[in-house]
């Protein structure tokens, strides 16, 4: 985690590029915790895959 975290201290990537790494059901080789994510970003992890799951169900 210490290299994302200096990634995203230099702007090496971004909130959003760094999503693509959270651990997730839909990416289950990610580096890094939807609460590591928010101790990087201080930002809330939200996945786009449980978002677009979420309006398809409607």
């Amino acid at each position: 985690m210490e290299f994302w975290k200096m990634a995203y201290k230099l702007k090496w990537v971004t909130a959003e590029k760094r999503r693509m790494a959270v651990i997730t059901e839909a990416n289950p080789f990610g580096d890094i915790t939807p609460e590591q994510y928010k101790e990087i970003t201080k930002q809330d992890f939200k996945s786009k895959h449980s978002l677009a799951l979420f309006l398809l169900s409607k």
